[in-house]
């Protein structure tokens, strides 16, 4: 099969979904019955511990991260109950999906698995700075502005799963990574208009390296905001077609309250509080 575009390629994509060959990325149920409980409004701690449950896997790494230097009180948590009504609902149900999401980007094959692996250290890189930057932002919360972090790239998934058996991306790196630069956007507008995840996080993976992005004159800082400061950040320290990007011209810059002659990594706190976030959540 030969794509002499990214459109062709994308068109593959959409007929792939539509006649049910493609499977797009879904979160683990347990993640998914958390945010659908807590979106009632009137989830117990008990209830939302008994589904948290029957992951061993996610309660335990609750546990801890409740435990750790960013979440930890007086007293030690040894339950999820405890857990739960320490940090309370919401903050729950974000971190029970961010722990989730590092079972997407586990490949059976190991063919690409050094792909999955980076994609998903620069998501954790971007979700930690987008969790820091959350300080600027108080109306936003902190550990959603992480989940938005993490789910900036959750459009390249469905294309490595693809690839695999599409030997002209698979065995050629610098054209797979013309095509997941090209097509992932826009996947990722599929997959999130499939999640039922609240408006202001869905924009996040279509729109986080869109440098003509502006949410708009007068509106506040939205999470689009702060992972888009997040991203041109993290690649400013690297290689990166990006780094000659006219920073006076990206628009969330300014919600922030940041000027381009600003290093935002290096303002006081910000570090700390990123590395804080980076070696407790993940």
């Amino acid at each position: 099969m030969q794509f002499k575009t990214v459109n062709d390629f994308l068109t593959h994509i959409h007929k792939e979904i539509q006649n049910n060959r493609l499977e797009l990325p879904s979160l683990p149920d347990v993640a998914l019955k958390v945010r659908e409980v807590v979106a009632t409004g009137n989830a117990s701690a008990s209830d939302i511990a008994a589904i948290i449950s029957t992951d061993t896997v996610i309660a335990a790494r609750l546990i801890q991260i409740a435990n750790s230097p960013l979440y930890s009180g007086n007293t030690e948590i040894k339950s999820i109950q405890l857990a739960i009504s320490r940090l309370g609902n919401t903050t729950i149900r974000t971190l029970v999906t961010s722990i989730a999401m590092r079972q997407l980007y586990t490949l059976k094959s190991k063919t690409l698995e050094s792909h999955f692996e980076s994609i998903w250290e620069e998501s954790i890189e971007v979700a930690s700075i987008s969790r820091a930057l959350a300080t600027f932002t108080p109306h936003l919360d902190a550990d959603e502005a992480m989940l938005a972090g993490l789910l900036h790239q959750i459009g390249k998934l469905p294309i490595l799963v693809l690839i695999e058996d599409i030997p002209e991306f698979r065995d050629n790196p610098a054209r797979l990574e013309k095509l997941l630069d090209k097509a992932h956007r826009p996947i990722a507008k599929i997959i999130m208009d499939s999640w039922n995840f609240p408006d202001d996080l869905k924009l996040v993976a279509s729109e986080y390296s869109n440098t003509a992005y502006d949410s708009g004159k007068g509106t506040p800082a939205s999470y689009v905001d702060i992972v888009h400061v997040a991203f041109f950040q993290h690649i400013s320290k690297n290689k990166h077609h990006a780094n000659d990007i006219d920073w006076e011209s990206l628009a969330s810059f300014n919600k922030l309250g940041f000027t381009p002659e600003i290093e935002v990594l290096e303002i006081k706190g910000i570090p700390d509080k990123i590395k804080t976030a980076r070696e407790s959540l993940f």
